[in-house]
């Protein structure tokens, strides 16, 4: 389990697509003591198993599934990722509970500043617009956020500054 509080970014150092998995490395830009294989990390909310360390790098694996509702498929060396560890009992919830297992895929329509926010407006599959209520939480990229409108396929969050900042959200395009 998550809580969709992004704890820091780390950088793809290896992304090789075969026979439709992925094989991830990733460097966490933060510190944090080495995660343990087999250990869950959220990558841009999706969970994952640390399969082990090389260097400072992380090795991850997504399968097929995975990669046909997630845009992990898109990575490549270079890329930020969002990280989040897995929760251990005790520890505050600031987000909301989220489990990494991804639902489906959201296409950004827009970004608008509102003062020092940032407002966007996603599109998605009209079948999961029931899961999506106004003032309700929803993960986007590994980030809780508050659900500000919603209609059939389509919903708008907040973006405040700090969120904006520390996570992929900035390069949101």
């Amino acid at each position: 389990m998550f809580t969709g509080l992004v704890q820091g970014l780390g950088t793809v150092t290896a992304a090789v697509l075969t026979g439709g998995q992925l094989r991830l490395g990733i460097r966490p830009h933060f510190s944090w003591e080495k995660a343990l294989q087999g250990e869950s990390v959220a990558v841009n909310g999706a969970c994952l198993s640390v399969e082990g360390w090389e260097g400072g790098s992380f090795r991850a694996y997504a399968s097929a599934e995975t990669l046909t509702c997630t845009m992990l498929g898109a990575l490549s060396r270079g890329d930020e990722v969002n990280l989040e560890r897995a929760l251990s009992l005790g520890d505050r919830l600031g987000g909301h509970l989220v489990s990494g297992h991804v639902d489906t895929l959201a296409v950004l329509e827009s970004v608008s500043e509102r003062g020092a926010s940032h407002c966007c407006r996603f599109s998605f599959p009209e079948e999961w617009s029931r899961q999506i209520i106004a003032k309700g939480s929803v993960t986007l990229g590994g980030i809780s956020l508050t659900v500000n409108a919603c209609g059939p396929g389509w919903l708008e969050v907040n973006i405040i500054p700090e969120t904006w900042n520390a996570t992929i959200a900035r390069y949101w395009r």
